[in-house]
């Protein structure tokens, strides 16, 4: 070897070496405390719950999903996302197959065992729980840092927040309604204070009566309910579709809820998914417990 060509060889090696040192490593931390790395912005990503599809869509990151789990209907471009089972019943070795250089896992959704068997065969997992609508946007701006989209997750985030911020100053000082929110009839399923969906509560000032159950989401009895006097009852279901899931309150003459005709559906894709859609669910809760309160002045004479 002549020493021109041994000089052009060191030069190359210097060169890509510093290539390598100035490369930043992306980091974030996750919502159970949890450092991710990648050494470069994920470009194969399987997400394990409907909500994450929705969050990567938003932060314009939607094109990079190579596999999700069932349900995950939105937007219209999520169904034609090959599918790696249910959210709490996952196909590893079909994640394995994809080769994801991300995958975004539900905490409260997926298994846990199924989430720890993923980070164990060296899979670089994200881990999701947003507790409140600023933890939704938090959630978005690290997915926008994960996938070097940080301008359209902040682009997003602006006009969410804004909106956030809208519906914070119009409700924020109105009488709390008490509420009971029904996840599902049979078995009767609500959620405590901790829950996005009580965040989402707090918003329209109205008050949880399940506040302070000790399970994220649990079974309750009707009897609990009826104690707790409710002022307003609503359940995740489609409107029109659904009408059955309320029916069983109705004769219960004496829950204020009923006495003044305060039981709603709300389209449970909008409340029970974890991501941006979160505040048109938001503006419809807010105008049926504002509807409650005006019932509780006209019917209860105020109280």
């Amino acid at each position: 070897m002549d020493r021109n060509t041994f000089i052009v060889l060191v030069s190359m090696v210097l060169f890509f070496g510093m290539q390598n040192l100035n490369a930043e490593v992306i980091t974030v931390r996750d919502d159970v405390g949890r450092i991710v790395n990648l050494d470069k912005p994920a470009q194969r990503i399987v997400t394990l719950a409907p909500h994450a599809v929705e969050m990567l869509f938003a932060a314009g990151a939607g094109d990079r999903i190579i596999g999700t789990v069932s349900y995950s209907d939105y937007p219209a471009q999520a169904k034609t996302i090959p599918r790696v089972g249910s959210y709490n019943a996952l196909d590893v070795e079909r994640i394995l197959a994809l080769q994801p250089d991300l995958v975004f896992a539900w905490d409260s959704g997926n298994k846990k065992d199924q989430i720890e068997k993923l980070i164990q065969l060296g899979l670089t997992v994200f881990i999701n729980e947003p507790h409140s609508i600023e933890d939704v946007a938090s959630s978005i701006e690290r997915i926008g840092r994960l996938t070097a989209s940080e301008t359209i997750a902040s682009r997003f985030n602006a006009v969410f927040l804004g909106r956030y911020r809208q519906l914070q100053e119009t409700y924020q000082n109105r009488s709390k309604v008490r509420m009971f929110y029904q996840v599902w009839h049979d078995p009767l399923i609500t959620i405590n204070g901790r829950h996005l969906i009580s965040a989402v509560m707090r918003l329209c000032g109205a008050e949880n009566i399940f506040n302070d159950m000790s399970a994220l989401s649990a079974s309750v009895s009707v009897e609990a309910v009826i104690a707790a006097q409710p002022e307003i009852i609503i359940a995740g279901g489609e409107v029109d579709k659904q009408t059955q899931l309320l029916e069983n309150w109705r004769r219960w003459k004496n829950l204020p809820a009923v006495r003044n005709a305060q039981l709603y559906l709300i389209e449970p894709g909008l409340l029970h998914r974890h991501g941006p859609r979160i505040l048109d669910g938001a503006e419809i809760m807010c105008r049926y417990v504002e509807q409650a309160r005006a019932a509780r002045v006209v019917k209860d004479g105020g109280k």
